[in-house]
């Protein structure tokens, strides 16, 4: 895949997580200049924001199963953030998106310091999802839990 394709499906999964978002009920708001931020996701009433990094990728086929890769920096894991970052995983398979993982910062950064997920390199950890069923797999931790894991956005009726 060439890179300008990648930049499209990129910004196609932007758009589908805010999708997601406004659908609960949620304002987003995109910052003019990202430094690690896609997506700014807002409660209007009260001003609540949390951060969101949406990383995108088309799944890969394999014998049995279906697989995905993200690189996330690591000096992006290792910082607190004040409102707390989220990344929002989506997997574009059979012309679908898949549901969304969602899962804050802390925890993603708990589960490589503790569990080993994923691969380090100089600067980037590589994440490889192995898609099973309804099991999504990375380096033996199971991350099905955190599909569809909209806890710390819940619906609002306006």
């Amino acid at each position: 895949m060439s890179k300008k394709t990648n930049l499209y499906v990129g910004k196609a999964g932007q758009f589908a997580a805010m999708s997601e978002f406004l659908m609960r009920g949620w304002n987003v708001a995109v910052p003019e200049v990202d430094i690690g931020d896609d997506i700014f996701v807002v409660r209007d009433e009260n001003g609540e924001f949390v951060r969101v990094q949406v990383k995108t990728a088309t799944a890969q086929k394999r014998s049995d199963n279906f697989s995905a890769q993200f690189s996330l920096p690591l000096a992006q894991l290792d910082r607190t953030f004040v409102p707390e970052l989220v990344y929002c995983f989506l997997i574009r398979h059979n012309n679908k998106w898949l549901s969304p993982l969602l899962i804050n910062r802390s925890d993603l950064r708990e589960k490589y310091r503790v569990d080993g997920l994923g691969t380090p390199t100089s600067d980037k950890l590589l994440l490889y999802f192995s898609c099973q069923k309804e099991r999504i797999i990375c380096s033996n931790v199971d991350l099905s839990s955190y599909a569809n894991n909209f806890s710390l956005f819940p619906d609002i009726e306006h």
